[in-house]
């Protein structure tokens, strides 16, 4: 008997590695491995195929002598059997240090068929594929390749945003802790696409797990990637170095804080050189497209929103995780059938799409589909994918005042509208929750937002009136 179990951060956090003890101190094989996504049965354990979790230490004898009940075979649970795995193909069967599964797997088959067809045929690849940026600003990857290769200057950069710092986002972190090569071999392509010598991986310093297996995979695949060069560097936790031209001045030793646009990274990015800044699910997603083609890819998805997305289901919800499906699929089909209703049992009130800065959608609007354009059109954010959600006893005009003060503690100070009017909205929502002239500290709130919207240098301040927004227009009477 081997016995599989994740050694990704969640799985850890549950108890995994007493489990995984517990299974040795007993004489059976453990095999670490990464992480299916189904987050609410972790510690989740795998024999031949077939699942049992949550595990408690206390259950090991059970599962051993056979007399266990098991969740079935993983792969035919519905939560894996309903999704459509392109990024997340190798989750939960491969162990993420083990350079022998990626090969097994079709590792590195990206790599070599870019070589095969040259940097300009592989960027053209990556503009059939229709991949947008899957960090939240959903801007087609090849055109952001495309502009990089051919501008002046030497040398190029590329640079992989890893500070995944919104609420309800941890696809990044599975990406490195469960199939690190993936994302090695993505930034590679990328190199050699566009002529860049060195990556960087910025990773947040609240992902140790992570850092620590970037840097094992770095070395152990150094050989297969020369002349590319990949270095990872560490975060200080800042949420705004999540936007691009912040997270380069951090890289560049300077202080966080956002720089004005023009002249665009892919022009003069880091250190004053044309940079290619994608996020990890972006470059995670270009082997496959290599691998397979760019028109494989783009019959996936709905309208200009091309592939797959790996959606990240968390707050109070049963079965919370993550699902990798085609865009198109609806709110409530992701919340009510994937995610099975509320852990409370209660009625869902509403989700937050797209991290602390995302809108705030109410059952009414479950029809919308995942879709960039659709969601526009709504007044939201996909964002990175991850959806938090709230049961009926949620009190919004506390949330809407959580966002103004999330941002006021976040901005990085450079612009007005972010810096103070973030302050001054979160006193102005402490007026309205004491009910001190509500109307007209309501009818402040929305002129505030419009200045943060149109005003702020970059998304933390521009996408602040989204969460505050929708819940007064959508949750009224908690304002009143």
């Amino acid at each position: 008997m081997t016995v599989r179990i994740s050694d990704d951060a969640v799985a850890i956090a549950c108890g995994a590695d007493d489990v995984a003890a517990a299974f040795i101190a007993a004489g059976v094989a453990v095999e670490r491995v990464s992480s299916w996504g189904m987050q609410w049965l972790e510690p989740l354990v795998d024999i031949d195929g077939i699942g049992f979790g949550p595990v408690s230490v206390d259950q090991v004898p059970a599962i051993i002598n056979g007399t266990a009940p098991s969740v079935g075979r993983i792969e035919e649970h519905p939560f894996i059997a309903n999704q459509t795995r392109l990024t997340f193909a190798r989750a939960g069967k491969t162990r993420p240090l083990s350079l022998d599964d990626y090969y097994a797997s079709q590792g590195w088959l990206g790599l070599a068929k870019a070589h095969e067809m040259g940097a300009e045929a592989t960027i053209a690849t990556v503009m059939t594929s229709g991949l947008r940026g899957r960090g939240g600003a959903g801007f087609p990857a090849g055109i952001k390749w495309q502009t990089v290769a051919r501008a002046d200057g030497d040398p190029k950069y590329i640079v992989c945003n890893a500070d995944e710092g919104d609420s309800a986002t941890f696809a990044d972190r599975m990406v490195m802790e469960g199939d690190p090569f993936m994302l090695i071999e993505g930034m590679a392509i990328a190199g050699f696409a566009v002529g860049a010598s060195k990556g960087y991986v910025y990773i947040r310093s609240e992902y140790p797990h992570a850092i620590d297996k970037m840097q094992a995979a770095i070395k152990l695949s150094s050989h297969l990637i020369a002349p590319f060069v990949i270095e990872v560097r560490v975060g200080a936790g800042a949420y705004v170095c999540g936007e691009e031209t912040s997270l380069l001045n951090s890289l560049e030793g300077k202080r966080g804080e956002v720089r004005a646009k023009p002249p665009l990274p892919a022009l003069e990015g880091l250190f004053g050189k044309p940079t290619i800044v994608n996020n990890v699910l972006t470059l995670a997603a270009v082997p496959w497209i290599l691998a397979h083609g760019g028109e494989a890819y783009a019959a996936f998805g709905a309208g200009r929103s091309k592939g797959t997305m790996p959606i990240q289901i968390a707050g109070n919800v049963k079965q919370g995780g993550l699902f990798e499906t085609a865009f198109g699929i609806t709110l409530g089909e992701l919340v009510n059938d994937v995610g099975g209703g509320t852990a409370s049992g209660r009625p869902v009130r509403c989700v937050q799409v797209g991290g602390p800065l995302g809108a705030y959608i109410p059952p009414a609007q479950f029809h919308l589909p995942l879709d960039y354009e659709a969601f526009a059109a709504a007044d939201a954010l996909v964002g990175h994918a991850g959806i938090t959600v709230f049961d009926d006893t949620v009190d919004m005009a506390q949330m809407a005042r959580f966002a103004m003060e999330f941002c006021a503690i976040e901005s990085c100070g450079k612009c007005t509208p972010c810096r103070l009017g973030s302050t001054r909205g979160m006193e102005t929502l402490d007026q309205i929750i004491a009910g001190k002239n509500v109307e007209e500290n309501l009818a402040l709130i929305a002129d505030l937002s419009e200045t943060m919207k149109f005003g702020s240098l970059c998304a933390l301040g521009g996408f602040t009136p989204y969460p505050v927004m929708s819940a007064i227009k959508h949750f009224p009477e908690d304002f009143r």
